[in-house]
């Protein structure tokens, strides 16, 4: 059965125009806070190291939690509302079902990610954002039953396209980039679904996830294979750290995504993308041979003609 959103709020009604509404201004700030700290990202885990990705993952859960409860305390108190929408969440069977999966995709995305910055695959991150929007496009039609357009159907069809040229020149699938499109696009989807506020969701999601992962960092401290003591004060503020960096930018995501139709994000992402390649070549001058460029070139052009069959479809 596909998905069914839930009713649009007034702020999100194109028919009533959306972008007269503040919120909806506040909605593209929160976006572009959230993608620009995306985007700096490839900065800050390798400074992590020697801790391995999914011990680096664990933390980031465990911290995430902490981090995200502190916030529901002070949002809490300054709104007199106190945990009720917490409470409200967890009493609804419907809401709690799509953030437990959403709490899946966001850890699959996480450690994808962890891993491709700290191999040195900082390119290969960045293109998983870039096909973004081609794979939001899939999932409408898988998920929400959606019909293609013209111009939607040559965009993806270039979007595949480049993952076989890309194929060809990393000399396996670009498995990176495709652990980090497919789960985020979709978790979007269930934060759109859920319609729960953007801290609640994110210290639901945090709490399902961070008790496995502080099981899992209690028996690496034991024997011994942990990082977290042994390496120096820096290094365990920096693992705490990364609790603080994850919870942020998801939850200005979260506000953003209730705010904002999915369009308006999906035209907002692409500045983390463009940061971390611009990172991934400069920075970390990673190589990027003529196939490459192709596949890359293959997926811009993909992005370009999705964008302008958007537009034109806007104009009426």
């Amino acid at each position: 059965m596909p998905f069914r959103a839930a009713p649009a709020s007034p702020e999100a009604d194109v028919s009533r125009g959306f972008r007269d509404y503040p919120e909806y201004k506040l909605g593209v700030l929160f976006g572009v806070a959230s993608y620009g700290m995306w985007g700096l990202f490839p900065l800050y885990w390798p400074l992590l190291k020697p801790a391995g990705a999914v011990e680096i993952l664990a933390h980031r859960m465990v911290w995430s939690l902490l981090f995200v409860l502190a916030v529901l305390w002070v949002v809490g108190r300054r709104r007199g509302a106190g945990w009720a929408g917490l409470r409200s969440a967890l009493t609804s069977r419907r809401r709690m079902g799509l953030l437990a999966m959403a709490a899946v995709l966001i850890t699959v995305n996480w450690g994808a990610y962890i891993w491709g910055v700290n191999s040195g695959n900082v390119v290969e991150t960045a293109l998983g954002y870039f096909i973004g929007p081609l794979v939001s496009v899939v999932v409408g039609v898988v998920l929400l039953s959606e019909r293609l357009r013209t111009g939607q159907w040559v965009a993806v069809g270039l979007g595949f396209a480049a993952v076989v040229v890309l194929t060809i020149g990393y000399g396996r699938p670009p498995w990176i980039a495709l652990l980090l499109a497919f789960p985020f696009a979709i978790y979007g989807l269930l934060k759109k679904l859920a319609a729960t506020g953007a801290v609640e969701s994110l210290a639901i999601e945090t709490g399902l996830t961070a008790v496995p992962a502080l099981i899992y960092l209690g028996v690496l401290q034991g024997t011994g294979a942990g990082t977290f003591t042994g390496h120096g004060a820096d290094h365990a503020l920096l693992l705490a750290g990364g609790g603080v960096v994850t919870a942020l930018p998801l939850l200005t995501f979260g506000a953003a995504a209730t705010r904002i139709p999915l369009s308006m994000v999906g035209l907002l992402q692409y500045i983390a993308p463009v940061m971390q390649f611009l990172l991934g070549v400069l920075f970390y001058r990673e190589q990027m041979p003529v196939e490459r460029w192709i596949g890359f070139a293959m997926v811009w052009l993909g992005l370009v003609i999705l964008g302008w069959d958007g537009a034109r479809r806007a104009r009426g």
